[in-house]
């Protein structure tokens, strides 16, 4: 009879066993039902709201997502936010075109004032050598003559159309030379710049010329009259006269006999 009583109380270790996950079970069930059930009464009679979906997982499983790698995480933020090939931002583009219209302005300035500065050179000369033709026509016949009865007075009258290192030269040679000279032998020299026979300018050209100086190219007569000739000697000269400019205007800085 002990033993009996005492096996009816303890059990056998499976049933004890058996029970202990019963409870457990139970246990587990209630803890569900209290997770899912929603908070508020609800009718009975209410049925649940919304379309019901279910999801079925393929015959491989779920795939978990990719996870980003560190290269990925390193990249430039601008290179993000634009992608390779996207067109630049508008705000760029109208930089680069300012930045062009301005070069092209200031070339196009450029090459104007030089064009500008060419033409004004280009007139500059052009009236030059006018200037120094003309000067050249009227300077020959003053500096190539005299006549012994005045030459202090054709001499100053030739100085005034010379300049520089030659009005120097002028004044000694017509002091030492060239006046002694004439004195002696009553010389009379009449220049004049030869002209065609038909008619029509002066035989005179611009060889060169310059804003400020020009070369001459003259055909002279010279008619000479003194004591050490029978009548009169026409010599025919070709002359080379160096034109400057100064501040009284085309003088005469240099002479070559041709």
């Amino acid at each position: 009879m002990g033993n009996a009583t005492s096996r009816g109380r303890t059990g056998s270790p499976a049933r004890r066993t058996m029970t202990a996950a019963a409870r457990a079970a139970a246990k587990r069930a209630k803890r569900t039902e209290h997770v899912k059930r929603p908070e508020g009464p609800l009718s009975s009679e209410a049925p649940l709201s919304g379309p019901t979906v279910l999801v079925e997982p393929s015959a491989d499983g779920w795939d978990d997502p990719p996870e980003p790698s560190p290269e990925s995480l390193e990249q430039d933020p601008e290179s993000l936010a634009e992608p390779d090939g996207s067109a630049p931002p508008p705000r760029s583009d109208r930089r680069r075109l300012t930045a062009v219209l301005g070069v092209l302005l200031v070339a196009g300035l450029v090459a104007v004032a030089v064009l500008g500065w060419q033409y004004a050179q280009g007139r500059r000369t052009e009236d030059a050598r006018a200037e120094a033709l003309m000067a050249a026509r009227k300077a020959a016949p003053v500096v190539l003559s005299y006549d012994y009865r005045h030459l202090d007075r054709d001499f100053a009258r030739a100085r005034d159309r010379l300049t520089g290192h030659f009005r120097d030269e002028y004044r000694k040679t017509t002091t030492r030379v060239v006046g002694p000279t004439a004195r002696k032998y009553h010389a009379v020299v009449k220049a004049t710049v030869a002209e065609p026979a038909s008619g029509g300018s002066p035989a005179a050209s611009v060889v060169s010329a310059s804003a400020d100086k020009a070369v001459v190219l003259l055909f002279v007569n010279q008619v000479t009259e003194s004591t050490q000739v029978s009548g009169s000697r026409l010599d025919l000269n070709r002359v080379r006269m160096t034109m400057t400019h100064t501040s009284a205007g085309w003088k005469v800085s240099a002479v070559d006999a041709l």
